[in-house]
């Protein structure tokens, strides 16, 4: 749950710069939230999840 939240709030903010600063248009925007929408209603939904915890788990190992 805590990287789900975490990544809502990462491509919030990505989305809101790109919307600020780089001129995505709102539509743009709206599509991208749709597709996502849509995407995590899908029966690919729970592969990309893993995906994402597999990649996470991978960064977090990671020692700089």
């Amino acid at each position: 749950m805590v990287l789900s939240v975490s990544g809502v709030l990462l491509l919030g903010v990505i989305a809101y710069v790109l919307f600020r600063k780089d001129g995505l248009r709102l539509p743009h925007a709206l599509v991208c939230a749709l597709f996502g929408f849509y995407l995590a209603g899908s029966s690919i939904a729970p592969n990309i999840a893993a995906s994402g915890d597999s990649i996470a788990n991978l960064l977090s190992g990671l020692n700089f």
